[in-house]
């Protein structure tokens, strides 16, 4: 599977001021790693946020968001963000914000 490069350098560019941010390629598509840790990725046209176990239900409160599924059970901690809303910045904002808080509150790797 491919990722949409224009949603990754978005990302990339709001990402961009912190130097613990590295990039990876995982599952087909990119993810993006804040001391090491998972914080999101872009597979194909959505985005990939981990919330964290414990905001699983508040962010599938919003409507732009759905569980996470690759493999045929919904992973707790993690939404998939659908494509469209995305065009948004101010809801890739709030997903980039999210992811990080998350990520901000594990230990390095």
């Amino acid at each position: 599977m491919t990722y949409d490069e224009g949603l990754a350098q978005r990302i990339r560019e709001r990402l961009g001021e912190r130097s613990a941010v590295t990039e990876k390629r995982m599952f087909g598509g990119l993810a993006f790693l804040l001391h090491g840790n998972m914080t999101m990725g872009v597979s194909g046209e959505e985005v990939v946020v981990r919330v964290g176990p414990d905001r699983t239900e508040q962010a599938l409160a919003r409507p732009e968001a759905r569980p996470m599924d690759f493999t045929g059970r919904p992973m707790r901690g993690w939404v998939t963000v659908s494509g469209p809303a995305l065009a948004e910045d101010a809801v890739l904002d709030h997903w980039i914000t999210t992811a990080v808080a998350f990520a901000d509150t594990l230990p390095p790797k």
